[in-house]
């Protein structure tokens, strides 16, 4: 079934609103157009497919494993296992974001088979991780994301004095950031471990370390077993590393150089999520590449709503924006990658405000 577009009525001074009613009107009626269309109804068959389709291709790099042997062909295999399992994330982000079902607890338990069975990940930690990005997207010491660690990701404080090698690695750290991305399927799998071994909260520990353990023991076993060791290590190494360059590829264009929120900076929801995220240009080839996360700016305004409406949903939020002159950010997935690298060399080097933008001096 087509869906159709409903009007979406403005609030005006007229309405006697104040200006954060009239924000927060704003999104509501935006929200009901949306959910007026269907978009919002849950997609069975096409996340059932899906999940069948990665299932029996994880059986099928199995079987390659076992059938191709001792022989440097491993290596192609891993990096098809490195793509397929780039797209069990996705799936399993569509789950956490309860996408899949109306039920709460099946799309928990989904999460938890597909992140931590599946792919080896923690469904626990990435959740709090993720909930607290959606929430405050690119806000300081608000959004993990932007957390400043091995990369310096905003100056809100101002100038981060650096010495030595580590002076050298932050100002250039914009053309290093795709090759460290490289280290990031390890750094994925580590942290997660880290917290389920951690005395912070998890909900579901027991069950997620039992996952979690079957996952990454099986597939260390299944490796070392069928592969000698320094092709088992090889397989390892080209699968982690193409499975976080894949990672970080999709989801570094989504907000890295888009305006950074001072703390304690309060806005409406619909600017917060509009202002701070970026669409990738590409059509069904690349929502399918990204897993929907292409559209970032719909998914931020509606991370409920199947993936595969995003595209369905992009032309009513795009106009709605325009009319309202909220700016709507969308760019190529080259031009987002040079938006990125340019962002963080400047960063680095110690610019106190990257992006001369009127947001972050208006909520000083």
């Amino acid at each position: 079934m087509t869906p159709t577009t409903a009007p979406v009525r403005p609030a005006t001074a007229s309405d006697g609103l104040t200006a954060r009613e009239r924000n927060v009107s704003e999104y509501t009626a935006l929200s009901q157009a949306v959910t007026a269309s269907g978009l919002m109804r849950r997609r069975y068959g096409y996340y059932w497919t899906r999940f069948f389709v990665l299932t029996a291709l994880l059986g099928a790099v199995v079987a390659a494993v076992v059938l191709i042997g001792e022989s440097w062909w491993q290596l192609a295999v891993a990096a098809v296992l490195a793509v397929v399992l780039g797209q069990v994330m996705f799936l399993g982000h569509d789950a956490a974001h309860r996408q899949i079902f109306k039920s709460g607890q099946w799309n928990d338990w989904a999460s938890l088979v597909i992140a931590n069975l599946y792919a080896g990940m923690s469904y626990g930690w990435w959740q709090h991780k993720h909930s607290r990005h959606h929430a405050k997207p690119n806000q300081v010491d608000a959004d993990p994301d932007i957390k400043n660690d091995v990369v310096v990701f905003h100056t809100e404080d101002g100038p981060i004095v650096r010495t030595g090698l580590r002076r050298w690695f932050v100002g250039h750290q914009g053309w290093l950031f795709f090759p460290l991305l490289l280290l990031e399927g390890l750094n994925l799998h580590v942290s997660g471990v880290r917290t389920l071994l951690g005395r912070g909260e998890v909900k579901r520990r027991p069950i997620e370390l039992v996952l979690v353990s079957l996952r990454l023991g099986g597939y260390l076993a299944l490796v070392f077993w069928f592969l000698s060791p320094p092709m088992a290590l090889a397989f390892l190494g080209v699968q982690l590393g193409i499975f976080g360059v894949y990672m970080g590829a999709v989801f570094a264009p989504n907000h890295k150089g888009m305006p950074i929120i001072p703390r304690g900076a309060r806005m409406d929801f619909l600017r917060r999520q509009v202002l701070t995220s970026r669409n990738i240009r590409g059509g069904r080839v690349m929502s399918l590449l990204t897993g929907g996360l292409s559209l970032q700016i719909e998914h931020h305004l509606f991370p409920s709503m199947p993936s595969m409406n995003l595209r369905k949903a992009q032309p009513m939020v795009r106009d709605f924006c325009r009319e309202r002159g909220v700016p709507y950010a969308e760019t190529s997935l080259m031009r987002s990658y040079a938006i990125v690298v340019a962002y963080l060399n400047r960063v680095g080097l110690k610019s106190r405000d990257p992006w001369d933008c009127p947001m972050v001096q208006q909520l000083r």
